[in-house]
């Protein structure tokens, strides 16, 4: 594990603007720098940089962080990856903490695969580019499918010699230890008699290597080149401690940019749809490899787009035996659409006899919803035989229930009833049937009275009022919380004739001391779990240090903490005063307004909670059927009725 003293001077010595400059083009603007977001498609600059205080926020996505966040959304780093991405520019030595020596040995394992895994990439990519049997037979091949050098160079293609330990002599030569040739599966060692045998895995073949999300070399596909039917057509690396079929996807390295900002994934099924989708301008394209997809993978696409598209060839028993794939998107709760190629073609072939435009347009206008692309796919055979046509209903409404999102169940339903001409109350009586008992009472809360969206609404109104006051409690902490100023406390007093009225009594604290203390005077929690988690850590400051830091919550490891902090940090920079002054309007300053920013915000919040508690108490009397306690309600619509004196406000 890296030290935390490493991380540290990694947040001190990276540059903000430096890094993201690497990636966005950034112009100078006031005291910060902007630039077009590289998340999504611009024309007007939504993407802001804080050198100030070294953090960044994504206008027009909502997305923002410190410099680690950046290369955690932006190249899809993990965590300690972007902490050694970083290192590596800056020239910084890692600590590692002590580890056991089980750990240890296990961390080298691994790693020592890696180099050798990266060793076989280069090599057999040398092959191919500059030896004479490499050109002739690997590269000659390559050329044939219709490969561009630079798409070659892109994908980091090879080529193994068809001699039996080409490779593995080339690898000992250069001190890579047999162990770990054997444990990436590039070397079969076979024992017997005197001596060991070594050959190469992948011997004749052209070189497919497969990089995780960051880059790094997991394994490799090998294509056999000669029609040799014993031999597989395509052979992959065996499953190690570094390569995991089931959950890494072929291209996703190259692709995840272009996912990201396309918001949508192509799915097919082979190396060559990959490359030739990349060669056509369309970058968004990963492949399964020619195994079936899992829910790693799947959610491996999730962590860059909600959106995938599957690609089916057009052979019509191959897209039957995919149709699986769709259930376990939609299971993921991600859209899916489907599109189909003509009898005999596969993205590939199809890529290559159209031209890009013709591609991009077939890909357009033949996307369907996965209802759609069944029936489409089933009703010829079903349509003049009941039984089959009940079976067809049944499959579909089987895929809705995959859905996690209840509305999203109901909208397909109702497309269903519509295309297949059938009752919607009996295709929610079989779902119902299908789903678990929870979302049985979620699709029931669906088919409410008319009125219920109305009451929906206005408790969401409710709960986004609640939000709002929470993230301001949140904002005034991190720009407010370390000042001291003097606060008016309104007391209940009483009058000569025994009626109660505010009194005022005047006293000096800190902003935090203040907000603090009256939370837990009522005893308020934050509903919003990123809030809360915020919350937390600025107690803990002011426990550990009596201030808040926030440098320290910027660069917390906790990428939520980071993001909320930042998030709210660059909205506020919007507004900054110098932005006021150059528009000559005069701003009071801030230390006369923060007492009444203070107790409005916690007042506002009290309004809030008890009109909420009203609710409740009506509500649980109207679902029991009785009465609501009418002292209760009346007592909190006092409370309420206070607060809005003290607000200035008029009930």
């Amino acid at each position: 594990m890296i030290t935390k003293q490493t991380i540290d001077v990694v947040f001190e010595t990276a540059r903000l603007e430096e890094v993201i400059g690497e990636f966005v083009q950034l112009k100078k603007s006031g005291s910060n720098f902007k630039g077009l977001s590289p998340f999504v498609d611009e024309k007007t600059p939504s993407f802001m940089v804080s050198p100030v205080k070294q953090i960044w926020k994504d206008f027009s996505t909502g997305k923002g962080g410190n410099v680690i966040s950046f290369l955690m959304e932006h190249e899809h780093f993990s965590y300690p990856e972007a902490i050694r991405w970083l290192a590596k520019k800056y020239n910084i030595e890692i600590e590692e903490t002590e580890q056991t020596d089980e750990q240890k040995e296990q961390l080298n394992e691994r790693e020592s695969m890696f180099l050798v895994s990266k060793f076989a990439k280069d090599y057999f990519h040398d092959i191919l580019m500059n030896s004479q049997k490499g050109r002739a037979i690997g590269l000659s091949y390559f050329k044939e499918r219709g490969f561009r050098e630079e798409t070659i160079e892109k994908f980091d293609l090879g080529y193994c010699k068809d001699e039996w330990d080409n490779f593995t002599k080339a690898a000992l030569t250069k001190g890579y230890n047999k162990k770990y040739l054997r444990s990436t599966g590039l070397t079969i060692i076979k024992e017997g008699g005197e001596k060991e045998r070594m050959f190469d895995r992948f011997k004749g073949r052209v070189m497919f290597p497969i990089h995780s999300m960051s880059g790094r070399i997991l394994g490799f596909g090998g294509r056999i080149l000669t029609n040799d039917k014993k031999a597989a057509k395509y052979l992959n690396s065996p499953e190690s401690d570094i390569y995991h079929k089931s959950k890494i996807l072929y291209g996703i390295y190259q692709a995840k940019k272009e996912i990201s900002k396309q918001d949508n994934c192509y799915l097919v099924e082979g190396y060559t749809d990959v490359i030739s989708f990349h060669q056509s301008g369309i970058e968004n394209v990963v492949a399964s490899s020619g195994t079936a997809l899992t829910p790693e993978q799947i959610r491996l696409v999730r962590r860059l787009t909600n959106n995938i598209t599957v690609l089916f060839d057009g052979d019509a028993a191959g897209i039957r035996a995919s149709l699986r794939g769709i259930d376990l998107i939609l299971e993921q709760g991600m859209n899916v659409r489907v599109i189909t190629f003509p009898e005999g073609e596969d993205p590939d072939s199809f890529a290559k006899s159209k031209s890009d435009a013709e591609l991009k347009k077939h890909l357009a206008e033949h996307a369907q919803d996965f209802i759609n692309f069944k029936v489409s796919l089933l009703m010829d055979e079903a349509q003049n035989d009941p039984v089959k046509k009940a079976g067809l209903i049944r499959d579909i409404v089987t895929s809705i229930s995959k859905i996690p999102d209840g509305i999203q169940r109901e909208v397909y339903i109702h497309e269903c009833a519509r295309i297949m001409d059938i009752s919607e109350r009996v295709l929610f009586s079989e779902l119902a049937q299908l789903i678990n008992k929870g979302d049985r009472e979620a699709q029931s809360q669906q088919r409410k009275p008319v009125l219920e969206p109305v009451r929906q609404q206005k408790a969401q109104t409710k709960v986004n009022s609640l939000l709002l006051l929470e993230k301001e409690i949140i904002r005034i902490l991190l720009l407010y919380g370390n000042e001291e100023v003097g606060f008016i406390n309104w007391v209940n007093g009483e009058d000569k004739y025994g009626r109660i009225v505010l009194e005022k009594e005047e006293y000096v604290n800190t902003v935090s001391n203040e907000l603090y203390l009256n939370l837990q005077e009522d005893e308020i929690e934050f509903t919003n779990e990123l809030f809360k988690e915020v919350y937390f850590e600025i107690i803990h400051q002011l426990n550990q240090d009596e201030k808040i830091s926030i440098d320290k919550l910027i660069v917390s490891e906790n990428p939520s903490i980071s993001s909320v902090v930042t998030n709210i940090l660059m909205d506020d920079e919007k507004y900054t005063l110098s932005d006021w002054q150059r528009k000559e309007i005069f701003v009071t300053e801030i230390t006369k307004v923060l007492p009444k920013l203070v107790t409005d915000a916690m007042l506002n919040l009290r309004r809030v909670l008890i009109e909420k508690k009203i609710s409740t108490i009506i509500k649980e009397s109207q679902e029991k059927e009785e009465t609501p306690d009418l002292e209760e309600v009346t007592n909190y619509i006092e409370l309420k009725k206070l607060l809005f004196e003290k607000l200035n406000r008029v009930v």
